[in-house]
């Protein structure tokens, strides 16, 4: 049985102060909250790592990074490294971001590099893939997926894949207040579960969980965690706020299969 991961994506909002705040909220919403049903991981800027790292000291709330650069050190300007990450606190890292593969020339090959870089130092990378409008309109959508995955991970093995999460982002759906319906979300979800069997086998395959992200909300998701396939949400948006979070993620809680 697969463990519902929800994931809070903060992008590029929230100074050192406002993500504090926010994740103090969130200790006291989900202070009652049944950790064992429910991964729970906060993603703020890179800045304020350390300080959210505090305020989750001792919670069962986790923390991830946006983003990683694959070497450890050296004159890379502006990049940060999976050990300074691990150093910050973080146990999780957001890999090829639709946002990355559009502004910042993210490709396969480099979030094949961040995924190795991940897994070298502990870190669970949250992998995404999915189509843009353009693509699903031409009928792409799997072709897309496909090119994702494969390439994403070339030469990851058996044992490291268990530690990936797969992240399905329409990008269509990004921020633009549209949402794949429940259907939607479980077709794709289904196409990647088949091809991860076709390349891991079945029991690796039947043990990778897939979110799904894309103008999740807490009027939603109860429908999309009711899909088979469907194992948890990254959540953009709705994550800025302490209500709107707290209750994605009791209610993703709740939802029995």
């Amino acid at each position: 049985m697969r463990k519902t991961i929800i994931a809070g994506n903060w992008k590029m909002y929230k100074t050192i102060n406002e993500s504090i705040n926010l994740a103090n909220g969130l200790k006291r919403e989900l202070f009652k909250l049944d950790f064992a049903k429910v991964d729970v991981v906060l993603c703020p800027v890179f800045t304020a790592l350390n300080e959210v790292a505090e305020v989750l000291n001792e919670t069962d709330i986790q923390l991830g990074a946006q983003d990683i650069y694959w070497q450890d050190e050296g004159a890379f300007t502006g990049e940060v490294s999976g050990l300074m990450l691990k150093d910050a606190g973080c146990q999780y890292v957001i890999i090829g971001h639709s946002e990355r593969r559009q502004f910042f020339g993210e490709t396969n090959e480099t979030v094949n590099k961040k995924i190795k870089a991940s897994l070298k130092h502990g870190l669970a990378p949250i992998v995404c893939v999915g189509e843009n409008l353009q693509e699903r309109e031409s009928n792409n959508t799997f072709k897309v997926i496909k090119d994702h995955i494969e390439n994403g991970l070339v030469d990851i093995n058996v044992d490291d894949m268990l530690k990936i999460v797969i992240a399905y982002e329409p990008v269509w759906a990004i921020g633009t207040g549209k949402t794949a319906t429940g259907q939607q979300a479980q077709e794709a979800h289904k196409f990647i579960r088949d091809l991860l069997k076709k390349i891991y086998g079945e029991e690796v395959a039947s043990q990778v969980r897939i979110q799904y992200g894309g103008s999740v909300k807490p009027e939603n998701i109860v429908e999309l965690m009711g899909k088979p396939d469907v194992d948890g949400a990254l959540v953009g948006g709705a994550s800025l706020k302490t209500d709107s979070f707290s209750s994605i993620v009791t209610k993703a809680s709740e939802v029995v299969k």
